[in-house]
């Protein structure tokens, strides 16, 4: 089993904790693993090395606002999607990567696709684990309060939303609609809810609260992520766990829209929304099969 290796390295004037395995020669298939809300690149330190296992090079940054990433207080980073792909995009040119398989999941999901938009010479293929471009796929009762929060702006609002930056509320989203919630180890909420407790230099719960509210540019922006899609011939694997609350299956069924049957392959898992937690080796197999069977990297 390949060995994960952790890394810090400072791109937009942000220091960027991430994990990484694999070869790292300049012609090495490379994936971008980039993770959701409330979560780190901790949440793919079972999927790392076993994609590392199959030959590929495989990086999982920490988004600003999130896991060991360290946004210095005189940054002054403003917490949108826009920053978070901005980030994203310095962190690949830093590390001198050109050529990517993204995998998005979760807040992954725009801002991987936002960088799909600035740099659609960097993307050969897509792997959405419940990552999300349709307005259908947002599962009503998780993002009724976010979207009263979009309409309103109000402070009452907001402050309601902090009830979701709460232990209780980072384990529902590991737990609900997982089939054997007990099989889950507890450790991946505990360290995701210990991290937002903690803040990440001059974020912290404001930070989360902005990118709440952010997140309607994200589905304002769907329509150019779905010409995108049409438009950019990039192969998507959607690999969704069916029993979401979040990112509902609709969502998945949805790139059929826009992706054309000989570039598109849709998995279903038996999981909820943080999959990677049970069946990151069905997800591996998928990833693996997906990438050789599309020929993304030749």
């Amino acid at each position: 089993m390949a060995t994960t290796k952790i890394s810090t390295i400072t791109a937009d004037g942000v220091d960027i904790f991430y994990r990484h395995a694999g070869p790292s020669l300049p012609t090495t298939p490379t994936i971008l693993l980039l993770h959701g809300f409330p979560s780190s690149s901790h949440m793919f330190r079972n999927l790392i090395p076993l994609l590392a296992a199959r030959g590929y090079r495989v990086i999982a940054p920490d988004l600003p606002g999130f896991g060991f990433t360290r946004v210095p207080r005189e940054r002054s980073y403003t917490y949108t999607f826009a920053s978070l792909a901005t980030t994203v995009e310095a962190f690949v040119d830093t590390l001198g990567l050109q050529r990517l398989a993204v995998y998005i999941f979760d807040y992954g999901a725009p801002a991987g696709l936002r960088l799909a938009l600035r740099r659609p010479d960097l993307v050969a293929a897509l792997v959405t684990q419940n990552g999300n471009a349709y307005a259908e796929g947002l599962g009503k009762v998780f993002w009724a309060p976010l979207q009263r929060y979009w309409a309103s702006g109000s402070t009452a609002d907001r402050e309601a939303l902090r009830a979701a930056l709460t232990l209780p509320a980072t384990r529902a989203q590991y737990v609900d609609g997982h089939p054997n919630p007990a099989q889950l180890p507890p450790e991946a909420w505990t360290l995701d809810q210990a991290l937002l407790d903690a803040g990440s230099g001059a974020s912290g719960a404001e930070a989360q609260l902005d990118l709440f509210y952010d997140y309607r540019t994200n589905v304002e922006m769907y329509p150019a992520f779905q010409r995108y899609l049409r438009e950019s011939g990039v192969p998507v694997l959607a690999v969704w766990g069916r029993n979401d609350e979040i990112f509902v299956p609709a969502g998945a069924e949805a790139f059929a829209r826009d992706v054309p049957a000989e570039r598109l392959v849709v998995r279903w898992l038996d999981a909820g929304h943080f999959a990677l937690e049970t069946n990151e080796e069905e997800v591996a197999a998928e990833m693996g099969a997906f990438l050789e069977a599309m020929k993304v990297f030749g």
